[in-house]
């Protein structure tokens, strides 16, 4: 044993002088650095998103909960080392000036929020500055509509249940306000200690408990296990930013999926540009395995001998790799650190642990085929140099490449679904190809006949080429795939982030706006440039019953028994619209829009409703079923006829409910509606509002822009990520074309000697790769619709469609890709004169 292993030593140190494991080497480089910086930098950058997208809710976790909770679970917490706070939030009326109106109250203790700023102003819509501090005694801070709606100023007193407070701030933003512009109340913050004094806890009231917690995900993670057995479902909600009900959680989650994409496929690539490398590995190698077995060496040490190579080879290059990637994803977050927060500060052991797993696999598994034919090789060859491995079925081979890609896919994502899309659609192209590849054969043996030019000549090669020419075409077009996959998905999200936020999103929301008021205010809006585009008129009605069942309305703290309360219903009364016209947005996803047809039915009584998906699901609401509503004094019955799906996150005036014109024309509606305010043009709102001081003004531009920073930060992550998978899938086509130097090295010296002259050669070479790259293009193209299809649908929850710009876009791309790739490889071969390429060959 230490004979062999020292000279498995030795024929190593000779053939990495002589470069003879280059490529091989850089193959494994490049698979452990892709995974590496990949990985490293997903899981950092998910760390800084996830933590900048955390002061959304003003902490990493957020138990809420309909009654106190039991103080133990506080203490628990703390002694876990987590850092926790504590809010009460209620709806109440408050008092001032003779007015009244129905607030958001939060009753906030020392430590919140424990993520997030809260921003504060002096003057009702004016830009807020950060404070690290909360409303003392006595004080309370509001929301500048507040200021409109009861008529008062900074330093006037306000009532709130058995309480007078004094207002000292205008609150212009807190992190958990939420994104629901019409959902909530204006809000107002006052100190927990004050709040037993207004006396507002009495029986039968409406209020809530928040609990804050931050801390890193393992003892967030190891506290709600804890928690969870103790938890009521009809009682406690334990949230965090990742949940998908939130706008952010879907941008995070679906920026996360996306990662876990990309580095996915540039674990395909690291697989693929190994597999090529240790075929031409095992090719260089036939002559000295024969030479070795002619001089006597027994069959079990060559096998140690190369086995050895294989180690020596695997453990130098996922050591470079590895430092190489390290350098790399530095590189990229230094290049972002002034756009994106991510921390250089934490480790994360997992992808060098994944990249390491990925080498060492890549490199035993994928080497397997080509070394075991090259442990076959006949001790003939030394005299007879046609003939070649013994080992003629490839099951082997795709047994252990599929499997080893497989293996590497489910133990990195740890999701079933997208390895099995990303494997199965891999396994459809390679068919595919297969199939295209004995086209290409007969093609090229009928275009290959006759005069030959250099068309001919490519033809002629592709045909008698045809293995090698089938694993180029199928590592070709695999990787084109894979890069389409990558640059398509990026778009596609990156461009529905941004259409749910396009300049001019409306920024500010007018409220109560009467009949007799609209002209006038559309009018006055109009001659001060501000355009308002529509106006949606509104009643206020309770969802009273579903098919004549009562639902409950709302649940106090004083109803412990809440399952003998009817089925679940809003919990507040519902802004009901009616219109003719889907709104801009919404997209009928079961049922029929109603549009000016009536209702086919015998009651006239009944009318048509439309009701958004999600409040469906929320309180089991089906098509057919009767809903009925409490307008005031009278009862309006309708029947669902469609369900919608509604964009939330575009910031325009959407509902839970929409009702047929008929149904409310006799009702007297108020009217919102929506206008966009340069951030320059602030200062304009309340000359915009003064002649009109019964219209509520809501000011969600800080919500715009919160949206919007994460948007741009996920975006530009994203952008990183693409153009490192790009510059892998480079490095897989240029492998691939190296692969075949030695073959070709053969055939230009046999040309040139025949007389072939250099230009015809050069353009045969180009006109092969360009055959082979428009080929891969085209199949590629097919192969990237259908894995689209499946990732958009089944993980990404976005709407699938047909990308026809890149079955245009791919052929081409691969044909000038692939036929420069192949001329620069081929380029010093081309430019050897016939002596030279003859000496090379003996």
């Amino acid at each position: 044993m230490n004979y062999t292993f020292s000279l498995a030593w030795r024929l190593f140190r000779h053939e990495t002088k002589r470069g003879e494991l280059t490529i091989i080497l850089l193959a494994i480089i490049l698979s452990v650095a892709s995974v590496l910086s990949l990985s490293l930098f997903s899981e950092r950058l998910q760390q800084a998103l996830s933590d900048k997208s955390a002061e959304f809710i003003a902490a990493d976790r957020v138990l809420y909960a309909r009654k106190p909770v039991d103080e133990e679970w506080i203490t628990h917490a703390q002694g876990m080392g987590l850092n926790t706070a504590h809010q009460v939030y209620a709806r109440s009326m408050v008092f001032a000036n003779e007015q009244m109106d129905l607030v958001d109250l939060r009753a906030a203790d020392i430590g919140y929020p424990l993520k997030g700023k809260v921003k504060i102003s002096q003057q009702a819509f004016s830009p807020g500055v950060v404070t690290e501090e909360l409303p003392s005694s006595g004080e309370a801070w509001i929301e500048s509509q507040l200021f409109q709606t009861l008529g008062i100023s900074i330093g006037d007193k306000i009532e709130v249940g058995d309480k007078e407070f004094t207002v000292t701030q205008v609150l212009s933003e807190v992190p958990d306000a939420g994104f629901s512009v019409f959902g909530g109340d204006p809000k107002v913050l006052i100190p927990r200690a004050d709040l037993a004094a207004t006396n507002i806890e009495g029986p039968g009231s409406r209020i809530g408990y928040s609990y804050f917690y931050t801390g890193s995900k393992g003892d967030l993670d190891d506290y709600h296990d804890w928690l969870k057995p103790q938890l009521d479902r009809e009682i406690h909600d334990w949230d965090s930013v990742e949940d998908e009900s939130s706008a952010i959680g879907r941008s995070v989650g679906r920026a996360g999926q996306y990662f876990l994409l990309a580095s996915l496929l540039a674990i395909v690539l690291a697989a693929v540009s190994i597999a090529v490398a240790a075929q031409r590995y095992s090719q260089r190698h036939y002559d000295p395995v024969a030479i070795m077995k002619t001089l006597g060496a027994p069959k079990g040490m060559v096998q140690k001998i190369y086995l050895l190579q294989i180690l020596f080879i695997t453990a130098l290059g996922i050591t470079i790799g590895a430092i190489l990637g390290f350098v790399i994803q530095q590189l990229v977050v230094s290049a972002i650190a002034d756009k994106v927060d991510v921390s250089i500060d934490v480790w994360h052991w997992r992808p060098l642990l994944i990249a390491i797993f990925t080498g060492t696999v890549c490199a035993v598994l994928f080497s397997l085929y080509p070394l075991l034919k090259l442990f076959s090789v006949s001790p003939l060859r030394v005299l007879r140099r046609d003939l070649g491995a013994n080992l003629s079925s490839r099951v082997i081979q795709f047994v252990a490449s599929g499997g080893a890609i497989f293996l590497l896919m489910w133990a990195y994502s740890q999701n079933l679904k997208v390895s099995a899309i990303l494997f199965v659609s891999g396994i459809a192209l390679v068919i595919g190809l297969l199939l295209v590849t004995y086209v290409l054969i007969w093609a090229g043996r009928k275009m290959g006949q006759g005069k030959m030019g250099a068309w001919q000549l490519a033809w002629a090669r592709i045909h008698r080429r045809a293995m090698d020419n089938s694993v180029q075409l199928i590592s070709f077009a695999v990787t084109i795939m894979l890069l389409l996959v990558v640059l398509v998905m990026r778009n596609d999200m990156v461009q529905q982030w941004q259409d749910q936020l396009p300049e001019g999103t409306p920024n500010y929301f007018l409220v109560n706006i009467s009949q007799t008021q609209q002209p006038e205010l559309a009018k006055h809006f109009s001659d001060n440039s501000v355009d308002i585009k529509k106006f949606y008129p509104i009643v206020r009605g309770r969802f009273a019953a579903i098919n004549d069942e009562k639902v409950r309305t709302a649940v106090s703290k004083e109803d412990p028994d809440e399952k003998n309360q009817g089925r679940n219903g809003l919990g507040r009364e519902a802004n009901l619209t009616w219109s003719n016209e889907l709104q801009n947005g919404s997209k009928i996803i079961a049922g029929d829009w109603f549009g000016d047809n009536p209702l086919e039915n015998d009651d006239p009584s009944e009318h048509q409703v439309s009701v958004e998906k999600g409040i469906a699901e929320r309180i089991d609401i089906k098509l057919g079923d009767k809903l009925t509503f409490n307008i005031g004094s009278e009862i309006v019955n309708t029947r669902v006829t469609s369900l919608r799906d509604v964009n939330w996150q575009s910031m325009q005036p959407n509902f839970f409910f929409v009702i047929e014109p008929r149904a409310l024309q006799h009702f007297t509606p108020t009217y919102i509606s929506s206008f966009n305010l340069p951030t320059a043009r602030k200062t304009e709102v309340t000359q915009l509002m003064q002649p009109f001081a019964n219209v509520t003004l809501i000011d969600v531009d800080a919500r715009i822009n919160q949206l919007r920073n994460i948007v741009d930060q996920v975006s530009l992550a994203v952008e990183f990520i693409l153009i490192l998978v790009l510059a892998a899938g480079s490095l897989v086509l240029i492998a691939q074309v190296q692969a075949s130097m030695d073959e070709r090295q053969q055939e230009l010296a046999i040309l040139r000697t025949l007389g072939a002259k250099g230009r015809l050669i050069r353009a045969s070479v180009v006109f092969e790769f360009v055959i082979i790259g428009v080929v891969a293009g085209i199949m590629a193209a097919l192969a990237n619709e259908l894995s689209l299809y499946m990732l958009q649908t089944q993980i990404f929850q976005m709407q699938a469609s047909l990308h026809w710009e890149y079955w245009g876009v791919a052929p081409v791309a691969g044909a000038i890709v692939v036929g420069l790739l192949g001329a620069l490889g081929c380029w010093r071969l081309l430019s050897l004169n016939t002596s030279h390429l003859l000496r090379q060959m003996v």
